[in-house]
């Protein structure tokens, strides 16, 4: 192949992984929460699902997005 499609990046910088693992955690207590009948930290867990994205936003506004300054590719 003469000319290779480029990987766009797509979840592989540091915002990208920190707003996925807020997120994942929210859900995992959240999940758990409901189980132990807790509604408040259920509610709890729903804010702090709806922070992840905007976590990943602002760090990514911060440089450490696919294409910010503070981004290191990797090799795959």
């Amino acid at each position: 192949m003469s000319n290779p499609i480029a990987d766009p990046g797509h979840g592989h910088s540091p915002a990208a992984w920190t707003a996925v693992i807020i997120m994942l955690a929210a859900f995992a207590f959240g999940t758990l929460f409901y189980w132990l009948d807790l509604a408040h930290l259920v509610w709890a867990s729903v804010g702090l699902l709806l922070i992840g994205p905007i976590v990943g936003w602002i760090m990514a506004k911060a440089g450490y997005g696919v294409n910010g300054p503070k981004y290191t590719p990797k090799a795959h």
